[in-house]
């Protein structure tokens, strides 16, 4: 077999996944509008304002890192950044080629593991991320929609119950694995009930299999946070870091707004427009939420666009979706050379001070 084919079989699921994405795009793309008038709007598009949405973009990339980092120093205090911003990008490239984003934590995990790091440490570092990124962006929204919810009942009315529902899926979910640590027992008795109600009702299909899947991923939130200690200064800061991320991230659609010449929005009410939009697209099984990332971004941002949100949606999938894919492996390869099979910068030293049952002598 011919090292191109090699280089094909081996990355075919992502070749798939990257044309069928780029398929749905193409048809919002070409709905309306034709290669000449979307070649003449883009010439017009501010330069300066597209550099500073790909570095507003650059940035949210560097505190993925920094969030990371900080996790991984509370079991190897010589961490280095290098390693953590790797495994960021890792996180992020594969959540964007796998459906459900379900590719993005363990593929971090065995990048971790190939760094040097003890399994339970990896998968301690990466639940503990997880779950304050949803408890982070669940009481985010909740904030946005205390300010900004009836400027899109009454331009996206038809999505708000779906954004609704999404963060109340996020809070049952917050609220399982903190019932986990206090009564395990009374919380897989009432799963169990609740999904095989919803079986006989013919709403869940394989109730029996999708117990066992969610008690595992909640055992390994409940597990991860074990190990990490009750070190809740380190879980506030990784918040607080969290809460810019997100709003940096969301501002990428700001600058893009302002690359059109456009300015009658502001700030804050865009970036609650994209946090909603990206809690609608993350139900769309399909990687990268294609199709549902569209369609929202459609839904939430065509008030302020118009005319222009074919172009603008285009310019937005490319920077945020296919960039991070570029990028990713950009970055996922080179670190990958540097950092993996390197022993970590030093042993595993106990943050409570005590001896694990791996470094006791025999």
């Amino acid at each position: 077999m011919s090292r191109f084919k090699r280089i094909i079989k081996k990355n075919l699921f992502t070749i798939i996944t990257l044309s069928i994405t780029m398929v749905i795009l193409l048809i919002f793309l070409f709905q309306g509008n034709s290669i000449q008038q979307l070649g003449s709007i883009f010439k017009s598009l501010s330069v300066s304002w597209m550099l500073l949405a790909f570095a507003t973009l650059f940035v949210t990339w560097l505190m993925e890192g920094f969030v990371d980092w900080l996790l991984c120093r509370h079991f190897y205090p010589k961490w280095t950044y290098g390693r953590s911003f790797m495994i960021g990008m890792t996180g992020m490239l594969y959540s964007a080629v796998t459906p459900f984003s379900t590719g993005g934590q363990p593929m971090q995990i065995y990048y971790m593991a190939k760094m040097g790091m003890k399994a339970g440490h990896s998968a301690a570092v990466i639940s503990v991320k997880t779950i304050t990124y949803q408890i982070t962006m669940v009481l985010f929204s909740l904030i946005l929609i205390g300010s900004e919810l009836p400027f899109f009942i009454k331009n996206v009315s038809n999505l708000t119950f779906l954004t609704i529902f999404g963060i109340a899926s996020n809070i049952i979910f917050i609220l399982a694995v903190i019932l986990v640590s206090v009564n395990a027992g009374f919380v897989y008795r009432m799963l169990r009930t609740i999904l095989n109600g919803l079986g006989k009702i013919h709403i869940v299909k394989e109730p029996g299999k999708k117990y066992e899947s969610i008690i595992t991923q909640l055992d390994a939130f409940h597990a991860g946070f074990k190990t990490m200690g009750r070190n809740w200064k380190l879980y506030l800061v990784v918040c607080l870091i969290t809460v810019v991320q997100i709003a940096v991230s969301s501002s990428v659609t700001y600058c893009i707004y302002r690359a059109f010449h456009l300015s009658s929005a502001t700030l804050w009410v865009m970036i609650a427009a994209q946090v909603f939009s990206n809690m609608v697209a993350a139900f769309v099984p399909l990687p990268g939420g294609s199709g549902g990332a569209e369609v929202s971004f459609s839904a939430f941002c065509h008030v302020f666009f118009q005319n222009l949100l074919t172009p603008a949606l285009l310019v937005w999938r490319l920077l945020t979706y296919y960039g991070c894919i570029v990028f990713g492996c950009i970055f996922v390869s080179i670190g990958a050379r540097k950092y993996v099979g390197a022993p970590p910068p030093e042993d595993y030293s106990n943050p409570d001070g005590e001896t694990s049952e791996e470094e006791k002598p025999a």
